[in-house]
C-alpha cells in the first residue's frame, strides 16, 4: 500500500471545508472500500473510519482533547468524504497548528486491517484578513 499521503490544512474558524480521501495501492489502482462499508453496516464496531483532529500525535494527556471530523464511505465505495464543521471549528484554537489522521479499520481474520490512509496538519486561522 502507498499509505499515508500528507496533505496540510489552512482551516478558517466558521467554515466548513470538505475534501475527499480517493486511496489507491501501491501501483495506483483503486483501493475499494467496500469491504469497510458493508462491515460497517453489518457492524459498526468491528469496521470503522476516523478522521481524528489532535494538538499533537501519541497519547494525549486527557483523550477529550481529540476531536472527531467529518467522515463517511461514498456510496460507490471509491472515496471518503471527510469535512471540518463549525461545531468542529469552534473546538480549535486560532493560531494554533493541531495534526490529523484518517483511518479505516476493520476485524478481520486472521488479523484486523488498520490502514491510516492521510495525516497532516491543520493551521487555523480566526478571521480571512485582506492583504
Amino acid at each position: 500500500m502507498a499509505f499515508p499521503g500528507t496533505y496540510d490544512i489552512n482551516y478558517y474558524k466558521g467554515d466548513t471545508f470538505e475534501f475527499r480521501v480517493f486511496p489507491k495501492d501501491s501501483a495506483g489502482a483503486v483501493f475499494s472500500l467496500a469491504d469497510y462499508a458493508e462491515g460497517i453496516a453489518a457492524d459498526p464496531v468491528s469496521a470503522s473510519v476516523h478522521f481524528t483532529i489532535a494538538p499533537s500525535r501519541g497519547t494525549l494527556d486527557d483523550p477529550t482533547d481529540a476531536i472527531a471530523g467529518y467522515i463517511a464511505i461514498s456510496s460507490d465505495s471509491t472515496y471518503l468524504q471527510c469535512a471540518i464543521t463549525p461545531t468542529n471549528g469552534a473546538e480549535l484554537t486560532a493560531g494554533t497548528a493541531y495534526v490529523y489522521d484518517i483511518k479505516i479499520a476493520r476485524t478481520s481474520s486472521p488479523y484486523p486491517l488498520d490502514f491510516t490512509l492521510l495525516t497532516g496538519t491543520i493551521s487555523v486561522t480566526d478571521d480571512v484578513i485582506e492583504p
